[in-house]
């Protein structure tokens, strides 16, 4: 399919009082905020009409709740324009704004009920009364706060709108995780607000009670008419709820678009590879409607690039379908090289010709087994490289000798010393290793995209540190991760670098580094996916001999806890390390859980690995009586 392209922002900066005629109920132009030097959002700029349900996703610390709290108020724009109504908001307190927002951690009062909760801001509020003309001819209007009366009658509206009509004399800390959330809607939505914001709302719910509650928050939205604006990092929130997805990287808006659309037809790898599993190849656009890659031509629908233009080539793996090699029908033979079992459907890697794809179909496929594969023209979305070469301006050093980010290397050129030049350098040609030290070229990784072609916070416990050689053998990363106020991930290091012997302080750097994370940014300022990455980074820097994680990768977008999985491996593989963690969510066990023991109020029902737990979940349902969901 052809690249989807978002149009430029036209440069606007208007005055605070300009009204802009505008059917959208939220206008963000060109709006860019900066923290210490770093931009949080790049000039972004978005449309949001009344009624929709728009969702901003996007990994931790791409900016997504940055955007939130700057509509909301909490935060206000280095530069650009926020209109609301067309009404230029932008320096407009947050008590002002016809917004309410949806904490991720709900901040309902423990030491009110839910009743009391609710009608908190309306206790507050004050209503305009029939304006009258006083003895001098002006036309004067009073406020007064609502009556007993009104506020119970509001109440109890919202507690019908989200089924706890029974319950606004409970106490909140009664409640479960899904009661609080619909508690902490309810005291939004009794404000009557036009736009309703949500950051993260869902994160602390177990895995079923997260599904009920999409439904539940898509029903609400449909009920109420009002426009709701959602945070999130879980892409299949994003693809259920949502009229519109805007999908945000590093403090830039990437696509603008229906969750259809996001899903098929991605505007750049990184889109492709965060919504979804995606097979990412290059290839090479012969022609209209002629595609090569893995070493084979191939019909496509696509057409407009040039001759034997390189491309990305995308295949969602359940885009293939399995035949027997000597079909008619199979367009590439490949070689299974595992197979897993995911519930609803087999997870199959095949090898075809050099190439690792990844295959979803109903059938298991054994190890070794020679198959086919077929794809559909219209299942190969194809899309312009964003860069095809590295291209780096430099100057000669002398005859032979160019400077490439600050080393020296040979080159077949006899321009003189001085000389301006550009050098390019082929994506292959470059070899990369994971000591800096062993290049002689030292960078930071900021994105890192599989193709198929191509290659902590710790709690202690005064019984177990009493024994000295035990407190280094142990670390723990808790679910409410407690950090020193005004830490910097390098203070936490050298806190606990202090505490374990063997803690590798290169180890939090070079991780840290790949992450994109500031080491000596204040912990306080992240995002709580970014401190859940600090916690897991000094854990694993401690270099114990059993870790400890309490719900841990809750908070961390796919790709992060794709990248974390890899590092427990590393630890499990090459330092002989214990993982033992906690978990509400089975899918996140899959590719790293040997065993797993399967609890419910208090007594471990099952125990074994995890492949024998699926195959067997019927009958843990039947001994549950079907309760097992809940």
């Amino acid at each position: 399919m052809k690249e989807n392209t978002q149009p430029k922002p036209v440069e606007t900066t208007p005055d605070k009082k300009d009204v802009v005629k505008s059917d959208n109920i939220i206008e963000l132009k060109n709006v860019c905020k900066v923290y210490d030097g770093k931009e949080a959002v790049k000039k972004s700029s978005l449309n949001i009409q009344k009624g929709e349900f728009v969702t901003l996703l996007g990994p931790s610390g791409c900016g997504k709740t940055t955007t939130l709290r700057m509509i909301a108020g909490f935060e206000t724009p280095t530069s650009g324009r926020i209109y609301f109504n067309g009404e230029d908001i932008t320096d407009t307190p947050p008590y002002l704004r016809k917004v309410n927002t949806v904490f991720q951690k709900y901040a309902l009062f423990p030491h009110l009920n839910v009743f009391n909760n609710i009608a908190f801001g309306l206790k507050l509020q004050k209503v305009a009364m029939e304006p009258f003309v006083d003895k001098k001819g002006r036309t004067v209007t009073k406020y007064r706060k609502y009556t007993k009366e009104e506020i119970k009658r509001k109440v109890d509206a919202v507690l019908k709108m989200v089924d706890l009509e029974d319950y606004g004399h409970r106490n909140v800390s009664s409640l479960s995780g899904g009661q609080q959330q619909r508690v902490a809607i309810a005291r939004a939505l009794v404000n009557e607000p036009e736009v309703l914001l949500l950051d993260e709302p869902l994160g602390a719910l177990d895995l079923k009670m997260r599904k009920d509650m999409q439904i539940e928050l898509k029903n609400m939205h449909r009920r109420l008419g009002i426009t709701f604006i959602y945070v999130t990092h879980d892409q299949e929130e994003a693809l259920t709820m949502s009229d519109k997805v805007v999908v945000m990287r590093n403090g830039e808006i990437q696509q603008i678009a229906t969750p259809e659309q996001i899903y098929d037809e991605p505007a750049n790898a990184f889109v492709a590879d965060f919504i979804g599993e995606s097979n990412i190849l290059s290839g090479v656009m012969l022609e209209d409607y002629k595609v090569e890659f893995c070493d084979t031509v191939f019909e496509c629908v696509d057409k407009g690039f040039k001759k034997k233009e390189p491309i990305d080539v995308i295949i969602r793996p359940e885009d293939f379908k399995i035949v027997k090699q000597d079909s008619k029908d199979a367009l590439l033979t490949a070689v299974v090289d595992s197979c897993v079992f995911k519930g609803d459907h087999y997870q199959i890697t095949v090898i075809a010709n050099d190439n690792e794809l990844i295959v979803n179909d109903t059938l298991a496929e054994a190890k070794g087994d020679t198959i086919g594969l077929y794809i559909k023209p219209f299942d190969l979305h194809i899309m312009r490289k964003a860069r095809i070469i590295n291209e780096i301006k430099t100057e000669m050093v002398s005859e032979g000798l160019v400077n490439i980010c600050g080393a020296q290397f040979e080159c077949n050129s006899d321009l003189p010393q001085g000389t301006k030049v550009l050098v390019k350098v082929d994506f292959d040609d470059v070899e990369v290793t994971d000591d800096a030290e062993d290049g002689k070229i030292a960078g930071v990784v900021i994105n890192s995209i599989y193709k198929a072609d191509e290659g902590t916070i710790l709690i202690d416990n005064e019984n177990a540190y009493d024994n000295e050689s035990l407190k280094q053998e142990m670390v723990f990363v808790p679910d409410d991760l407690y950090f020193y106020p005004g830490y910097s991930l390098m203070d936490m290091a050298e806190f606990y670098k202090s505490l374990y012997h063997n803690f590798d302080m290169n180890y939090v750097i070079n991780i840290a580094n790949t992450l994109k994370l500031n080491p000596n940014a204040k912990i306080s300022s992240f995002s709580k996916g970014m401190k859940r990455q600090c916690a897991l980074i000094c854990a694993l820097a401690c270099n114990a001999k059993y870790i400890f994680l309490d719900e841990t990768f809750d908070g961390l977008d796919p790709v992060v806890r794709k990248f974390f999985k890899k590092l427990l491996s590393d630890a499990m593989s090459k330092k002989d390390t214990t993982i033992i963690m906690t978990s509400h969510n089975l899918r996140e066990l899959e590719d790293i859980c040997d065993n797993l023991g399967l609890l419910y109020k208090g007594n471990i029902l099952f125990e074994s690995d995890i492949d024998t737990l699926k195959t067997n979940m019927f009958k843990v349902q039947i001994s549950l009586k079907g309760d097992f969901d809940k």
